[in-house]
């Protein structure tokens, strides 16, 4: 046996065995899936624009015209007009000076945070960041310190012991696996008494919060405030990319640092027309925010009245925890029996005994559908471990109530 064969092996023990499964057909609220027709629970197409007419032919028409590929990175000859003329509206649409188109929101993290966060300085993020933050600031030449999820007090003491040398504060607008929101009001309070940047990957707020759909950090009016706004092309806006908003003349040094922009090839232009198009949607028609936002709490309300509570929250993003790994794969596989999609979620994606079936709901999605889907989970997930989340649901409201972690101030 090799050592890979003995890795796969303690992968499938675990209960960390992935596999990829085959969707037929484009992203929308029902898919083929390995040839079974289901209600998709999982996709980040939150908007439900992926498939929309508009955004499809603006794809077509863009590769008629520019080509399938940029054919070069950005600095070379891959900066094409199609690629100004989208970072021009994003950087309106979000409020900001200037913006960068990177290849993915992966690239743009790590490119970013390398660029940013020196030998020498420090580089405060969230324990719950994304896996790009976290490979990010272990690419960059900085010192990391965590700071426990949404702990004002603990990032507060952890820029007080760095004595001068914090470079960066960075966090998950909404956080992904767990559907809250950052405090970024207090973040940006601590990040100017100490002198330090403020980042926000707000991957998955674009289009999914705020007013229009312009994220997080416009919800918390701080587009002044936070210094650079990563967002992403490939969710709510049903393509493929990200962007860096930030003064023009952070950009102006992105983009002679920044190495995941330097030696990538730039976006493709097909996918570059269709963020376009998408944007243009979601301007024209913030109804489907909305939308969004009224389906996500149809199926939190659903999902409690069948004793199978998600997470706290209000985002469209609702994890359920289930607690062992094993545990959730069999609730994923009861579920798809059924006719509903809600992957498993397990580490390392999210720390050991939090594995979860993450549910995220579309705009497109009818409320008969997600009530539907709130019984069927219900019946895949067994009473004890319902039971079981009812009670960390309870013991997490009654540690907040009591503990009143709070920020006011007086930490720093």
């Amino acid at each position: 046996m090799t050592d890979i064969e003995e890795a796969l092996g303690e992968i499938r023990d675990r209960g960390l065995y992935r596999r990829m499964r085959m969707i037929s057909g484009p992203q929308g609220p029902r898919v083929l899936l390995d040839g079974r027709p289901v209600l998709l629970l999982c996709s980040n197409n939150y908007l439900g624009l992926a498939d929309h007419p508009r955004v499809r032919d603006a794809a077509a028409e863009a590769a008629k015209r520019y080509g399938a590929g940029a054919g070069a990175s950005r600095l070379v000859s891959g900066t094409m007009r199609i690629h100004r003329r989208l970072e021009e509206r994003l950087a309106e649409f979000k409020g900001y000076d200037a913006s960068l188109l990177f290849g993915s929101g992966y690239l743009a993290n790590m490119g970013v945070i390398q660029a940013l966060a020196r030998s020498g300085e420090v580089v405060f993020s969230d324990s719950l960041n994304h896996a790009s933050i976290v490979d990010g600031c272990r690419l960059a030449g900085a010192e990391t310190f965590v700071y426990e999820h949404k702990d004002l007090d603990h990032l507060a003491w952890g820029l007080k012991q760095a004595a001068g040398r914090g470079s960066l504060i960075v966090t998950d607008g909404v956080f992904s696996m767990d559907g809250d929101v950052a405090p970024l009001t207090g973040i940006v309070e601590l990040a100017r008494r100490h002198d330090v940047r403020v980042m926000v990957d707000d991957a998955h707020g674009t289009g999914a919060t705020g007013p229009g759909g312009r994220g997080t950090v416009a919800e918390a009016g701080l587009e002044e405030e936070v210094d650079v706004l990563v967002g992403t092309l490939g969710k709510a806006l049903g393509s493929y990319g990200a962007y860096v908003c930030c003064e023009r003349q952070t950009a102006k040094y992105l983009v002679n640092t920044a190495r995941t922009l330097i030696f990538s090839t730039a976006p493709p232009p097909p996918s570059v027309a269709a963020a376009m198009a998408a944007l243009d949607l979601l301007q024209e028609e913030p109804r489907r925010v909305e939308k969004l936002q009224r389906n996500a709490s149809v199926l939190r309300a659903a999902l409690t009245e069948q004793g199978l509570p998600p997470s706290p929250g209000n985002t469209h993003i609702l994890p359920v925890v289930v607690g062992d790994a094993g545990d959730a794969v069999a609730a994923c596989e009861r579920a798809l029996e059924n006719g509903v999609f809600a992957q498993a979620i397990r580490p390392p994606t999210v720390r050991e005994g939090t594995s979860r079936l993450r549910l995220t709901v579309m705009a497109s999605h009818t409320k008969s559908e997600l009530r539907d889907a709130a019984s069927t989970l219900a019946a895949a997930v067994p009473a004890s471990v319902r039971k079981a989340a009812v009670r960390r649901l309870l013991d997490a409201e009654e540690t907040a109530a009591a503990s009143g972690r709070i920020f006011d101030g007086l930490a720093a």
